[in-house]
C-alpha cells in the first residue's frame, strides 16, 4: 500500500512538471516571437516611411511620422497573435533624423493555479535609427569646414 503512494505521486509530480514547463514555453516563446516580429516590423515601416522628396531636396534622409505608424500597425496587425492582447505605445518618433522607440506590452493570458488568476505581461522595447552611411570626403568637408 506505501508502494502505490508513492506510485501516485510521482504520476501527479509528472503531470504537475509538464504544466509548468507548458507554462514558461509559451511565455518565453512568445517574448523570442514578439522581439523579432517587432524589429523585423519597426525597419520596414521605417523604410517604407521615408519622404523621398525631401531626400532629394535636402540630401537628408527623413520619415513621415502618421505614415510611419500608419506602416507599422497595418504590417503588425498582419503577422500577429490572435489569442494574445497587444498594447503599443510610441516614444520619441523624430522625423529627422529618423529615430523611434516602440515598446509592445503583450497580455498573454490568465492561468489558475491554485484558486489564484496569473496572468504574464511580456514587455519589448526597441529603438530604430535610420543612418544614411554618406559621410564622404566632400560631405564631411561641407559638414565641418576644412
Amino acid at each position: 500500500m506505501k508502494e502505490s503512494y508513492w506510485g501516485y505521486f510521482l504520476i501527479l509530480l509528472g503531470i504537475f512538471v509538464i504544466v509548468i514547463m507548458m507554462l514558461v514555453n509559451n511565455v518565453t516563446t512568445t517574448n523570442t516571437q514578439d522581439y523579432y516580429l517587432l524589429k523585423e516590423v519597426t525597419q520596414a515601416a521605417m523604410i517604407d516611411s521615408v519622404d523621398y522628396a525631401y531626400f532629394r531636396d535636402k540630401g537628408e534622409v527623413r520619415i513621415i511620422k502618421e505614415e510611419f505608424i500608419e506602416n507599422f500597425l497595418r504590417r503588425i496587425s498582419e503577422s500577429v497573435n490572435i489569442n494574445n492582447t497587444y498594447t503599443f505605445d510610441f516614444y520619441d518618433i523624430y522625423e529627422c533624423p529618423p529615430k523611434v522607440s516602440i515598446r509592445v506590452t503583450t497580455k498573454s493570458g490568465t492561468y489558475n493555479i491554485g484558486g489564484n488568476a496569473s496572468s504574464f505581461d511580456i514587455v519589448n522595447k526597441i529603438d530604430g535609427i535610420i543612418e544614411d552611411g554618406l559621410d564622404t570626403p566632400d560631405s564631411i568637408e561641407q559638414r565641418y569646414g576644412k
